[in-house]
């Protein structure tokens, strides 16, 4: 997003198969009672993947060479299979590996389990399975080792690694193999499935200090607005935290007084927000083409293989697949973890713009490689965790209401709260478990959203 001018024969398929009981898994939780029809929104209607924007369309037309009906399916259905992974990860417990999709449409939802047992299970849901060695945690915990070990090393030969979840394996991204297997012994993983992709790229932050459409730092260097937040009273927008450093003032597209960096992160994560005067009206809005915007109405995460678009005011708007979640990147300014890895372009001066999945927020730009002119590699910071580290409120269209009575004690589910896929909490005296990570909206309580929350 740039800065806010002033205010501003699958389908049906999927959608049953979220409502299922998954019985067949040995650990399984019944999912909700199924409620009278016309009553529960889909997932579709309730992430407004149903009712995307024809600049969204139109730019996944062009970039993954779709039709518009391909486009517009393929929405449904990452919106659809988001929420049957997220209850199939539930009822897997400690074994599920992961779950991502494919196909021009998103048609396949493919989930890995290191138990050959479940696979009859999952596939009565219509996903697919596959069998792998390792947990999702068992990757997690194999990747912090690397991110141990560079606190200690030097990485600039290694300038990024991940968990690759359809591979079930750790990848590292090196300028030559001796690089790459030094780093692996350096993080005690020698001898175990890492591998190592040789590249000659190196990821640059993604700033500049030329003119556009966009908000500048001290008068100086130039980036991307991300979206819209709100702290309390105070509004303003989440960016890179490269951008600037608390205490930077900011101007707007127009060179007028806009306002300051009230926190920063970087290196390590790349956040920041800017609290803007009373002349800059937050907006759920992300502008796309030809000075239309897209409408924000959540932060619901999106899986591994799904669209998603980005919007710069060096590039403008350019779309892609979600290639990795929880990478890390050394950049030469310093290292950062935790970042998403998209086949996006990008270019100088699109940092901390907003990365969207249909009409969820998915992160700001943090930087990559390669250009919108022969195609690049571009990552983000995910939104949620800016969200919940900076203490943040996303701005979204969906409908807000007061926040509702809460209930007593700990796990009492409440409006603003960012929650992970899997955590468990209480709501008017029922137990629900998070499908989709995401930041609770006070329209979205668990009763009416199974789309992000199921019934224990």
């Amino acid at each position: 997003m740039l800065p806010s001018q002033a205010r501003t024969a699958r389908r049906s398929a999927l959608t049953a198969l979220g409502a299922l009981v998954l019985a067949g898994l040995p650990s399984a939780a019944a999912a909700d009672p199924t409620p009278a029809a016309g009553t529960v929104p889909s997932a579709a209607q309730t992430l407004g993947a149903d009712r995307p924007s024809p600049h969204l369309l139109a730019a996944l037309q062009r970039d993954l060479g779709l039709n518009s009906e391909q486009a517009s399916q393929r929405l449904v259905n990452e919106a659809e299979a988001g929420t049957l992974a997220g209850r199939l990860r539930n009822a897997l417990g400690d074994r599920f590996a992961g779950a991502w999709v494919r196909g021009e449409t998103s048609k396949e939802l493919t989930v890995a389990t290191t138990d050959e047992k479940d696979v009859p299970a999952i596939e009565a849901q219509g996903a697919t399975a596959t069998v792998v060695a390792r947990t999702l945690a068992d990757l997690g915990a194999a990747k912090q080792k690397l991110d141990a070990a560079a606190t200690r090393v030097s990485t600039l030969d290694t300038p990024v690694w991940y968990v690759d979840v359809p591979k079930n394996r750790i990848m590292v991204q090196a300028t030559s193999q001796a690089a790459g297997s030094a780093f692996v012994e350096a993080a005690g993983l020698e001898g175990e499935d890492v591998g190592i992709r040789m590249t000659t790229e190196r990821p640059r932050l993604l700033r500049d200090i030329t003119g556009g459409d966009a908000f500048y730092i001290n008068d100086s260097a130039r980036c991307s607005v991300g979206f819209s937040v709100t702290r309390g009273e105070q509004a303003g927008f989440a960016t890179a935290g490269h951008c600037g450093r608390p205490g930077a003032t900011t101007t707007g597209y127009d060179r007028t007084a806009q306002g300051s960096f009230l926190a920063s992160v970087f290196p390590g994560k790349d956040m920041a927000w800017v609290a803007t005067n009373d002349q800059w009206t937050p907006t759920p809005d992300v502008k796309a083409q030809n000075g239309q915007e897209v409408q924000v109405t959540g932060s619901a995460q999106a899986l591994v293989g799904a669209s998603v678009c980005r919007s710069g005011s060096t590039s403008g708007w350019h779309c892609g697949t979600i290639e990795q979640h929880d990478t890390s990147v050394s950049y030469a300014e310093g290292r950062v973890d935790g970042l998403t890895r998209t086949t996006v372009c990008a270019e100088p001066g699109d940092s901390g713009g907003p990365f969207v999945a249909g009409a969820q927020a998915q992160g700001v730009t943090s930087g990559g490689s390669g250009d919108c002119a022969g195609g690049g590699t571009t990552f983000f910071q995910p939104v949620n965790p800016i969200l919940r580290d900076l203490g943040l409120t996303l701005v979204t269209a969906a409908a807000q209401t007061t926040p509702d009575q809460q209930d007593d004690g700990t796990q009492a589910w409440t409006a603003g709260r960012v929650y992970e896929a899997g955590t468990t909490v209480t709501r008017d005296g029922v137990q629900y478990q998070c499908l989709q990570t995401h930041q609770a909206q006070g329209a979205w309580a668990p009763a009416g959203t199974p789309a992000l929350w199921q019934r224990r």
